[in-house]
């Protein structure tokens, strides 16, 4: 019988030892390996998946407010995040339709995680698509699915989902889909109707009613799936969440994210849903946004004109950042 000092001098008897590891110490190291591996790949967005996603959000069809093509988005989309666990609300409101005046009701959905926490961050898009695609130069009038305009947000946030339950944060996050985002039509050489209805109902309810949890960051996905992603610093997100641009922009060199570019000096200043979230919620908000987009507006916003990389990369730098974001806030 091997005495304790043989069975565990590796160097002096590694045949001995060798011969008294029971097979089924291995095969359970091997296993222990693979878990372990497995939840480190876990934590990288998945390319082919979110790609997948948005082209079933795509094949809803246009999907601009009041619409079936809407409807079938927020039953797609409660189904998913209930799914992983997530509490999933609906925040519902009327407009008038430019055209005639009629109301038309608009939701912004809310999946919370971690809904206990009261110190929360806000990462939001919006998941309307504009009604027509109106500098389409051949059909300005034709059929609008808005892939990376509308969709890619969309996208990403239900490829998240598979990684936010189990995500190291110290605080609560919510997702945020906002409607009417660009509830607008061409009339007589006119624009009718207005932007950021969803947003801008959100941000007014956030500031008036007062909850008992508190948004110390947001996030604004728009843009982001392009296939050539370019994400620069936007001009207005530097101005009201400093702390949140640079955190992101951190984290994507830390993490060699390369969509994900450094300039002296931001390079567009875009009106989108994170002004009324600034400006009204008094939420410090980045957006995250490729403006230079050359199927913008047009019919050739579709999923070809997309990638599930571009897709990944975001979420790979948003996931980062949460994890980096103390209990207090950024």
């Amino acid at each position: 019988m091997a005495t304790q000092r043989e069975l565990w001098d590796w160097d002096r008897q590694p045949r001995l030892a060798a011969r008294r590891v029971s097979p089924c110490w291995l095969v359970a190291a091997v296993v222990a390996l693979v878990v372990v591996a497995g939840q480190v790949m876990a934590a990288r967005p998945d390319a082919v998946r979110a790609y997948r996603y948005l082209q079933s959000v795509c094949r809803l069809g246009p999907r601009p407010s009041g619409s079936r093509g809407m409807q079938a988005q927020q039953r797609l989309l409660s189904a998913h995040f209930a799914r992983f666990g997530a509490r999933v609300t609906r925040q519902s409101f009327d407009r008038p339709d430019p055209r005639n005046g009629k109301p038309v009701r608009m939701t912004n959905l809310v999946v919370s995680w971690h809904p206990r926490r009261t110190t929360r961050i806000l990462l939001c898009c919006h998941y309307d698509t504009r009604p027509f695609p109106d500098l389409d130069p051949v059909n300005p009038r034709g059929r609008f699915l808005g892939a990376n305009d509308g969709g890619s947000g969309v996208a990403l946030l239900m490829e998240l989902a598979h990684h936010m339950p189990s995500l190291d944060t110290r605080v609560g996050v919510d997702f945020v889909f906002f409607d009417a985002e660009e509830y607008l039509f061409e009339q007589g050489g006119r624009t009718l109707g207005k932007f950021f209805h969803g947003s801008t109902h959100f941000a007014t309810q956030y500031r008036d009613r007062q909850p008992t949890h508190k948004y110390v960051a947001g996030v604004l996905l728009d843009m982001v799936g392009d296939r050539d992603l370019q994400i620069f610093v936007e001009k207005k997100s530097l101005y009201y969440a400093p702390k949140v641009v640079d955190g992101i922009w951190r984290t994507a060199r830390r993490l060699k994210v390369s969509q994900f570019k450094d300039r002296p000096r931001p390079k567009h200043d875009v009106e989108d849903d994170h002004v009324p979230l600034n400006r009204i919620a008094k939420i410090p908000t980045c957006d995250l946004i490729d403006f230079d987009y050359p199927y913008w507006h047009t019919t050739r916003d579709n999923v070809r004109a997309c990638s599930g990389t571009s897709l990944a990369a975001v979420g790979r730098v948003v996931l980062g950042w949460l994890e980096s974001v103390p209990a207090s806030g950024p």
